[in-house]
């Protein structure tokens, strides 16, 4: 598998792997089923934003994005999903430590990244691949302008080490 730039080509596969309202929801936040393609193109238009794609030769799986602060010197990975297909099969944890490497090339401090509070499945993929809760008033104070009480993770390089490889 090989992460890819974002191209408007993925589009309209990205904006269809969402199953239901309620996924749509926890994944981005949006309120919109099915999403649309220009939703999802819409995206890219920030310059701090980086689209990827995770892809086995041309087939897309999945898709995930950078949310770069150079002023805070901090990463957020961001709108993580997989094809409904490629589910199960650890295309998320290579996902994450691909974004991950990404951040840290481009020299940032910190990454984070937040889930919604009923996504279980994937808290336990960002668990697995070295990522730990932040201090809960930290939390509190990130959530205080948020939509719900999103999860809110930083990612611990020595928590990756620790793990079997099979996460949570």
């Amino acid at each position: 598998m090989e992460l890819r730039p974002f191209a408007p080509s993925h589009a309209s596969a990205v904006a269809g792997w969402p199953t239901s309202a309620a996924e749509v929801l926890m994944w981005c936040g949006r309120r919109e089923f099915p999403l649309s393609e220009q939703t999802v193109t819409g995206w890219h238009e920030d310059d701090d934003v980086r689209a990827h794609v995770l892809v086995d030769g041309e087939r897309a799986l999945a898709y995930g994005e950078l949310w770069l602060d150079a002023e805070e010197d901090e990463v957020e990975l961001a709108r993580l999903i997989v094809a409904p297909g490629a589910r199960g099969q650890g295309v998320g944890r290579e996902l994450v430590a691909a974004l991950l490497a990404r951040a840290v090339e481009a020299g940032f401090a910190d990454v984070f990244m937040r889930v919604h509070p009923d996504n279980d499945r994937a808290l336990g993929c960002y668990l697995g691949a070295g990522f730990v809760p932040v201090d809960p008033a930290l939390a509190e104070s990130w959530n205080a302008a948020q939509p719900v009480p999103y999860t809110w993770l930083r990612h611990a390089p020595a928590a990756t080490a620790a793990t079997d490889g099979r996460g949570v």
